[in-house]
């Protein structure tokens, strides 16, 4: 069974297993997620439900997402964010309902898609990890990229090139991370290691698909 839900990252901790071991993880404010959708094969194409995430003041949502609301969770506050899942079993959520924390388990599997932590435009050792070149010796090239060409043919950059440009701020999923610890009462999501994203950033967690 698929399962799925939105989440934001509060930040990072560490956790003692018990048998004593030190564990980091990352700890996430996992929903509630409000079904506000669901679309069918018959009238959409494909299966799959929409959710939102995280409460919003009426007055800050547009009037396209205000009708939308309106048209499927009619008295239901409207949420900051909306994505859709598409899983095998969309027929069992039903529209209003809530996704929870506890839809994972300790001991789960997950794949974490974020957007990675932005770091401006870098060079090329620390966007791609190329080494220094001398320092002593009357070396005057020390954090360039290197050659460039192959001389005249092709008389060109090759495409693909390792070069200096902009470093993150890109969709990053990390897969196979543990849950460590669901806490449906405060909403929160404990999985071992790190996470994409800034503090605050918005992540979805997912079954993994590789194990």
């Amino acid at each position: 069974m698929k399962k799925a839900i939105l989440a934001k990252k509060l930040g990072m901790t560490q956790v003692f297993a018990p048998d004593g071991t030190l564990v980091p993880v990352t700890v996430l404010e996992a929903g509630p997620c409000l079904v506000v959708q669901r679309k069918t094969q018959e009238k959409d194409g494909y299966a799959a439900i929409q959710v939102g995430f995280e409460d919003i003041k009426a007055k800050h949502v547009n009037k396209p997402n205000k009708g939308h609301y309106e048209a499927n969770v009619k008295g239901q506050s409207p949420r900051r964010f909306l994505k859709e899942f598409r899983l095998e079993d969309c027929d069992q959520y039903e529209v209003g309902t809530e996704i929870k924390a506890d839809v994972f388990a300790p001991g789960d599997l997950v794949d974490v898609s974020g957007t990675s932590k932005g770091k401006g435009f870098q060079g090329a050792i620390k966007r791609h990890g190329q080494t220094r070149g001398p320092m002593t010796h009357g070396s005057k090239y020390h954090r360039g990229p290197g050659s460039l060409g192959a001389g005249t043919t092709p008389g060109r950059v090759r495409k693909g090139k390792k070069l200096p440009g902009h470093m993150g701020a890109v969709k990053v999923s990390i897969q196979n991370l543990e849950v460590v610890s669901a806490d449906p009462e405060k909403n929160l999501l404990l999985i071992k290691g790190a996470v994409p994203g800034i503090k605050g950033a918005l992540v979805m967690v997912k079954n993994t698909v590789k194990q």
